[in-house]
């Protein structure tokens, strides 16, 4: 079966950086494009990031130049690369196949001032 296992969270002074890894099992990940979504207490789900398949990236406005999303696809496992952390970054961030309702169990973001 299809799984998303989110790592990488953590507590993080503003300026700070984390790396979110998401390993993918159960589908062909070199063909997917592949997301991460966060949600803070209050809000709606966003998206942060996404990857196409064939390496095509979009950006959250708010996150442009400090957050990169990249794909390894002989690992299945994608990454959200997140530098100069704001205290507004802090949220639970989640993995998704794009276009499907797999979603991994998120990982906790918090960023202090």
């Amino acid at each position: 079966q299809v799984q998303l296992v989110e790592s990488g969270g953590g507590l993080v002074q503003a300026g700070g950086s984390l790396r979110l890894s998401c390993a993918a099992s159960g589908i062909i990940f070199r063909l997917n494009a592949m997301g991460w979504y966060r949600q803070a207490p209050g809000q709606q789900r966003e998206l942060v990031a996404r990857m196409s398949s064939g390496g095509i990236t979009d950006y959250l406005d708010s996150v442009k130049g400090r957050f990169t999303i990249s794909r390894d696809n002989a690992k299945n496992i994608v990454y959200l690369q997140m530098n100069s952390l704001k205290p507004e970054d802090t949220a639970v961030y989640y993995c998704n196949i794009l276009a499907t309702a797999y979603w991994g169990q998120g990982t906790q973001v918090t960023v202090s001032s």
